[in-house]
């Protein structure tokens, strides 16, 4: 607030002179640097195209309904592909994300000075990468595949479970941990009996939790080359056999609002 002088009377307002000035000139540069944004992409775009989008739409969409139901017998090999993605590249995050996320809290790090910094570059390094371009790069080692759409969606989840369940166990109540520590227990006992008690809750909503998001990942995963469903859709996609893509979608759609609603159920339940 800044009080002003008007005819000899004192008038309330909200901000001083130079921090109008300063907001102004702040949208005047952010203003500035949008027009500047907008030319770039406006420039890059071919308007007719654009312009045709419509029509396009339309044509795919009337070619694509309706769906070519009896294609479905070729999907449930591919759905359940994705769904063994999803739980077994959860279950082996999770199996290397509860040590790191231990190395990277700083109540329970063997060494804040050495340990957790490199618990901490695993979980960012993990969680920088999308899921897509760990399978991409996983296909070019490992070859086209399931296997690879697994370790991908492994190697993306393991900083995602570690970063929430390390913030989890800093976040304990320590006078149980001084209760146990106190009664001569040794360090492993301490987590066992202290610890991972309360964090269990809040272990069980990560892993529902990023089971729900991987099943979202891996119905896609299959772009490139890294199995389950995907694969089914790029090779539609390919062939322009659009009553097969809305199929795939519609299936892709159901797929993840069940694990939606389980997730849902499951989270209720354990909080």
């Amino acid at each position: 607030m800044a009080i002003s002088t008007i005819d000899g009377q004192k008038v309330w307002q909200r901000r001083d002179r130079n921090t109008q000035l300063r907001t102004w000139a702040l949208w005047l540069v952010g203003t500035a640097i949008f027009m500047w944004c907008w030319q770039q992409i406006s420039a890059a775009t071919t308007w007719p195209f654009f312009w045709d989008a419509p029509r396009i739409a339309a044509d795919i969409g009337g070619r694509a309904l309706p769906p070519r139901w009896s294609y479905m017998d070729k999907l449930w090999a591919p759905l359940w592909d994705t769904l063994n993605i999803a739980t077994l590249g959860t279950v082996m995050a999770l199996m290397m994300a509860v040590p790191v996320a231990f190395m990277a809290a700083r109540n329970t790090t063997p060494s804040a000075l050495f340990v957790r910094p490199i618990a901490l570059l695993i979980i960012v390094s993990s969680r920088s990468i999308n899921s897509l371009i760990w399978a991409l790069l996983l296909v070019k080692i490992l070859g086209p595949g399931v296997f690879a759409g697994l370790i991908a969606i492994s190697i993306r989840s393991i900083g995602f479970c570690a970063k929430l369940l390390y913030e989890a166990i800093e976040e304990i109540d320590e006078a149980q941990v001084e209760a146990i520590t106190a009664t001569g227990a040794s360090r492993w006992q301490v987590m066992a009996y202290g610890i991972v008690p309360q964090i269990m809750p809040a272990f069980a909503g990560i892993a529902v939790f990023r089971w729900d998001i991987n099943l979202r990942e891996s119905t896609v995963l299959g772009l490139v080359g890294a199995g389950g469903i995907g694969l089914q859709l790029q090779g539609s996609l390919n062939t322009l056999a659009w009553p097969q893509v809305s199929l795939i979608l519609l299936v892709i759609l159901l797929a993840v609002v069940v694990s939606e609603w389980v997730s849902a159920k499951v989270r209720g339940a354990i909080i």
